[in-house]
């Protein structure tokens, strides 16, 4: 039988013989329905038997590959997703946000409270009241769809915008903490 395929970054063809041997003396291993399957699972199981090892040594290995497994599956940490989502603000806010709404995930305070709090630290320079005015949209059901954070510059925004998406950066820190 004869086997063609382009590359992807060649244009030229390449033609591959493979022999077709049906006759062939060796039975494939992995269906269970051949008589000749048991015989090599068997062996494969006699190669790698536990028995040799005792409890605890088979428990300290399992235990480290579980815990090695967790660390490859590993969920991402708040600040690493608000980092790639909110790449164009500065680290240190975020991270402040990250924080705090950690902290904040299941208090009794009402949204907007939390809003202010998550990021009073990053925006020292507003006042505790205008950061309530500035979140209460976030915080409250308004008229209107919600507006999604667009993609700027950090550096180009007002004093005013920068407080409006650091609010809405906590809003969503809050509900990713929160999950």
């Amino acid at each position: 039988m004869t086997v063609r395929w382009n590359q992807p970054d060649n244009a030229d063809t390449v033609e591959v013989e493979v022999a077709e041997v049906p006759d062939s003396a060796i039975a494939y291993p992995w269906n269970p329905a051949d008589p000749e399957a048991e015989s090599f699972f068997n062996s494969l199981e006699q190669k790698f038997s536990l028995d040799a090892l005792s409890d605890a040594e088979v428990a300290d290995r399992a235990d480290a590959f579980f815990s090695h497994l967790d660390s490859l599956f590993a969920a991402p940490t708040l600040e690493t997703s608000l980092a790639q989502k909110f790449a164009t603000v500065p680290q240190s806010i975020l991270n402040t946000i990250a924080q705090q709404a950690q902290k904040l995930a299941n208090s009794s305070a009402t949204l907007a409270d939390q809003l202010v709090q998550c990021v009073q630290e990053a925006l020292p320079q507003w006042a505790e009241e205008d950061l309530q005015v500035l979140a209460r949209p976030l915080a409250y059901s308004m008229r209107g769809e919600e507006q999604a954070v667009k993609a700027t510059d950090w550096a180009r925004l007002s004093e005013t915008e920068q407080a409006k998406l650091t609010l809405a950066i906590a809003r969503y820190a809050l509900n990713e903490a929160q999950d």
